[in-house]
């Protein structure tokens, strides 16, 4: 049985670019890991209806905060059985966001804390009735907005294709956000969290992975 490790941060932290390091530095430890990226653009319609959603389609969906966060959830509740059996089939299986990004960017939309009303809801919706695999390690990649914003920047001008949606777009809601993934890393949310920042090497964060696994 593998670990679960789910890696979040904003919009431009550089999650992406994080996890193919630190899978290339597992597998050239001899360790079997595969990733899945959240939201499921392409494969998932309740991924594809929330971006669309913030890019001004479908009427006023983007302006429910619960609306908004359930589409998100539904994207994976249905990647639960795809979830359990790359868990078994693997050391590590690293996520590319996962249950607190909903958390962060919801609470982060209606003001409120890492253990608001909002936040609370999310957690017994994915984990509870959902019944979504509580992550064995969460990975908070913590990088200053001005970096973020300026990567999200530069990935939409390299590719027409990953244009701001209205999260990205909005500077305050980053600010929010970064605000509460560093409260749910502190506060151990949901399980352990480690800190992740720009500076850090990422071979560094595969020892650490690698260690793990072997306890």
């Amino acid at each position: 049985m593998g670990a679960l490790v789910a890696v979040e941060g904003l919009d431009g932290a550089g999650k992406r670019t994080l996890i193919e390091a630190v899978v290339r530095g597992l597998r050239e430890r001899g360790l079997r890991v595969e990733t899945v990226a959240f939201p499921r653009y392409g494969r998932s319609v309740h991924a594809d209806l929330a971006a669309e959603a913030l890019r001004g389609r479908h009427g006023d969906l983007a302006a429910s905060v619960n609306a908004m966060a359930l589409l998100f959830a539904l994207d994976r509740a249905d990647a639960r059985e795809e979830l359990a059996k790359l868990v078994v089939d693997n050391d590590i299986v690293l996520l590319d966001r996962y249950v607190a990004s909903n958390v962060a960017y919801n609470a982060a939309r209606t003001d409120q804390s890492a253990d608001g009303e909002i936040a609370t809801w999310i957690a017994e919706l994915e984990f509870g009735r959902f019944e979504l695999p509580v992550p064995d390690l969460q990975v908070l990649l913590d990088v200053p907005i001005e970096l973020a914003a300026e990567r999200a920047r530069r990935r939409e001008e390299l590719d027409a294709a990953r244009a701001l949606d209205a999260y990205e777009r909005d500077r305050g809601l980053q600010e929010r956000t970064a605000a509460v993934y560093r409260v749910l890393a502190e506060s151990h949310w949901h399980g352990r969290w480690w800190v992740h920042r720009p500076h850090d090497d990422p071979a560094t964060l595969a020892a650490r992975l690698s260690e793990k696994i072997s306890l």
